[in-house]
């Protein structure tokens, strides 16, 4: 939506009512058709409003159609596959919202930042993310970031 600077909080919280009743809408359309899938990704440093954007935008869906997953630092069990192994489960189903609080970005961001694998390793991995998110595309999985 266009925004300018007479919107107000009000203006808001009308919007995203109205905004929440189409997203119910819609998903139960994506749930009869059984399809497709969407699976939203919410990257951003600590505090970054993540959980908060979940709780207020998300609360007006159907809870029974949607999961969400916070991906904390790599368990030992994690960390003995390949770095997208403990993403891939966590993908939505078809006629599913999945939502991911933090990424597999964390996995070339985070490493890369703090300089904890080789260049090699993580260029790599960007390929590898390509990979995923085409494959995850051509099974009727919906991307949004």
């Amino acid at each position: 939506p266009d925004f300018n600077d007479d919107y107000h909080k009000s203006g808001a919280r009308e919007a995203l009512k109205s905004l929440q009743k189409r997203m119910r809408e819609l998903q139960a359309m994506l749930y009869a058709q059984g399809t497709q899938s969407l699976l939203i990704v919410l990257q951003a440093m600590d505090a970054g409003g993540k959980d908060g954007t979940i709780r207020r935008v998300f609360e007006g869906v159907n809870p029974q159609g949607v999961r969400v997953t916070s991906f904390k630092k790599p368990t030992e069990e994690e960390l003995a596959h390949d770095f997208l192994w403990r993403v891939h489960q966590h993908t939505p189903r078809k006629g599913f919202i999945g939502i991911f609080n933090r990424s597999h970005y964390e996995d070339v961001l985070v490493v890369r930042v703090n300089e904890l694998v080789p260049q090699s390793v993580w260029e790599k991995r960007y390929d590898h993310i390509n990979h995923f998110e085409k494959l995850l595309a051509d099974s009727g999985t919906r991307i949004l970031k």
